[in-house]
């Protein structure tokens, strides 16, 4: 049993530990872990932009990238959602287009194969605190994963998990729009702070290190005493050096 790790490029740039401990995942999982180092982007930061030609470019490279008959699993609801939805706009209809289908019918983001896929929900984690779950919105209007990840973070040891007040809002990340409209960005990273805060939370975990980048920088900004972990590296903590 194989699978094909999908590293998105934010995560390879900037959170590299992420990507090793989602390797250590699957692999306790049971499945055997190719990475193909050619891999890039799956072309959503272009997509967004409007640019579907440059788009349509980086995600034939995708498409190129990994195979269409083994498990494709991302530690990225956002990148996963891109791929299962939006290539549908640019693949349709043209030569890659079956292609497209088998590897959109094989991609999961990474709690979704754990839970779903793998049917195991239990590694050995252990984590004192409290923390709060973010619902990204690539992660629960995407890819329909909103069980999953809190059935995981349940079976943490030392974890209290406790659910904040407008969890499925907008962190105010949104790619470009945290540039486009950095006022309005940071008033919604504020809030989803404050909410977590209410709940006395340490920690804010998240499928999606790009809501995590965004909720980062405002408590680093503000001195907070408030923790941002993607779901990968919560499930590993504690392991030491396995």
């Amino acid at each position: 049993m194989t699978v094909e790790l999908f590293i998105p490029c934010f995560i390879d740039q900037l959170y590299p530990q992420t990507a090793f401990n989602t390797a250590k995942l699957i692999e306790k999982a049971g499945y055997k872990v190719e990475y193909n180092p050619e891999q890039t982007c799956c072309g959503q930061p272009a997509f967004n932009a409007g640019y579907w030609e440059e788009a349509k470019a980086v995600g034939g490279k995708f498409l190129n990238d990994f195979s269409e008959t083994n498990y494709i699993v991302s530690p990225s609801a956002s990148c996963t959602g891109m791929v299962k939805n939006y290539y549908n706009d640019l693949f349709t209809n043209t030569i890659v287009h079956n292609k497209c289908r088998n590897i959109q019918g094989n991609i999961h983001e990474l709690s979704d194969f754990l839970v779903n896929v793998a049917g195991k929900d239990y590694f050995g984690a252990e984590l004192e605190g409290r923390a709060v779950y973010h619902d990204s919105c690539a992660g629960l209007r995407e890819c329909n994963i909103r069980a999953e990840p809190r059935q995981l973070l349940n079976k943490v040891h030392g974890l209290d998990l406790v659910e904040m007040k407008d969890t499925d809002v907008c962190c105010g990340f949104g790619g470009t729009f945290a540039v486009k409209f950095d006022g309005i960005s940071s008033a919604m990273a504020e809030q989803k702070i404050n909410n977590a805060l209410e709940m006395e939370a340490d920690y804010i975990i998240s499928t999606d290190a790009s809501c995590l980048i965004n909720l980062q920088a405002y408590i680093d900004e503000h001195g907070l005493k408030i923790k941002t972990m993607h779901l990968a590296d919560v499930l590993t903590h504690g392991w030491g050096n396995v």
